[in-house]
Formats: C-alpha cells, sequence, structure tokens
C-alpha cells in the first residue's frame, strides 16, 4: 500500500507578536529621532545640540518604548488571567453546560451536531481550559501576551532603529545634516518595512512604499516646525 505523501506547512503567523513590536520599535527609532534631528538642525543649532538632542531622544524613547509595550501587554495579559480564571472556575460550577457551549460553537462552525457534541467531549477530556481557551476566547500559544518580551523588544529595536539617524547625523558635515539624515532614514525605513513584510510574508513594495510616504511626511512638518521656531526666536 502506497503512504500518502507528506505534507508539510510553514506559516508565519507565530510570528505576530515579536514581529509586531520590532517592526514598531525600529520604524519609530528612525522616524522619532529623524524627525527629532531634522527639527533641531532646521532651527540652526550647532552640530553639538543636534547630536545631543538626537542622544537624548534616543535614550529618552527607548526607555519610552519599553515602558509603554510593558504597560500595554501586561493589560492585555491581565485581562487574558481574568478571562481563565472566570472559565475555570465555570468548568468547575458546571462542566455539562460547558461543555454544550463548546459543542454549538462547532456547530456554528458547520459540523454536525452529534459530531460536535462528541468532539467536545473528547477535547474537554484531555484538556478542558485549553479547549475553551482556544475556541471559546479566542486565547492561545500564538496570542499570549507576553509583557517583558514585547518590552525588551521595543527598547532594543527602538534603540538600533534610533542610532540609524543618529550616525548619518554624527557623520555630515554640518551644513548637510538635513538631507543627510532625511536621505539616510528613508533608506532605512525602506529597508525595515521592505524586512518587515518579508519576515511576515506580507508585499514588499506595499510595506516599503508606505513607511517611506509617511516617514517623509513626519520629517517634512517636523523640519518645517524647527524652521518658524528657528527664526521666531
Amino acid at each position: 500500500m502506497m503512504r500518502p505523501p507528506s505534507h508539510h506547512e510553514h506559516h508565519l503567523v507565530g510570528r505576530i507578536g515579536w514581529l509586531r513590536a520590532a517592526v514598531l520599535g525600529a520604524n519609530d527609532g528612525i522616524l522619532s529621532t529623524a524627525s527629532l534631528i531634522t527639527g533641531v538642525a532646521a532651527a540652526e543649532a550647532t552640530h553639538s545640540a543636534v547630536l545631543i538632542a538626537g542622544i537624548a531622544g534616543l535614550v529618552a524613547g527607548a526607555m519610552s518604548m519599553a515602558a509603554g509595550e510593558y504597560v500595554s501587554v501586561s493589560s492585555q495579559a491581565d485581562t487574558e488571567d481574568a478571562e481563565l480564571n472566570r472559565e475555570r472556575q465555570e468548568l468547575v460550577d458546571n462542566i455539562a453546560a460547558e461543555r454544550e457551549e463548546l459543542a454549538q460553537i462547532y456547530v456554528r462552525r458547520g459540523v454536525e451536531v452529534d459530531l460536535a457534541r462528541k468532539v467536545a467531549r473528547q477535547l474537554m477530556e484531555k484538556d478542558a481550559l485549553g479547549t475553551h481557551a482556544r475556541d471559546e476566547l479566542g486565547i492561545s500559544e500564538i496570542t499570549t501576551a507576553r509583557p517583558i518580551q514585547a518590552a525588551l523588544t521595543s527598547a532594543v529595536t527602538f534603540a538600533s532603529g534610533a542610532a540609524m539617524p543618529l550616525l548619518a547625523a554624527l557623520l555630515a558635515p554640518a551644513d548637510a545634516i538635513i538631507p543627510a539624515v532625511t536621505v539616510a532614514s528613508l533608506f532605512f525605513l525602506a529597508a525595515l518595512g521592505a524586512i518587515g513584510a518579508r519576515a511576515g510574508g506580507a508585499d514588499v513594495w506595499r510595506a516599503a512604499l508606505r513607511v517611506v510616504f509617511w516617514g517623509a511626511l513626519a520629517m517634512d512638518v517636523t523640519a518645517g516646525i524647527g524652521k518658524l521656531v528657528g527664526t521666531a526666536v
């Protein structure tokens, strides 16, 4: 008897958690630091003042991203824990009703009633809470909130992203900081968008163009405001 051909699939959805935090952190690092540098430079500040502002933006931004991600994802984790505790108690109080509730979920997905009840019973015998968490609450290993991972990822990627326009400002002549930082940052943003899209299996060109457009807009607006402030002062 011939064996059925093996079928291997490689899905990228497991990367969603860390990929979102990494792309967000690096993108914010490049964009916010580049905008800060161009804004300060447009106000006709000295080269050293521009670099100090860039370094301050890198450190403050990395800490802010880490704290923000930790608080945000911790809130998600708290909500998930509360839902799981509630579901755990419901399984203790009335497991028959919970089994029927699970079966009806499968029925709504297209499974016949008798088969749905059989599947619900068998799955709950193996892992009742895990089954309800996945199929009733939508909580799985892939989507579980990880606050520390998100915070560290955001801080490191923000600092890495912010270092790129800061390096461009450091190497550029004092009278060419704005064009040097702008061009370098747009290149880095395009590369980041492409890498993130590639890692997530999305369209590379669309992602690259999207971040370049918004990056250029942000730096242009910030430089304009810096120019106005510098002129007024």
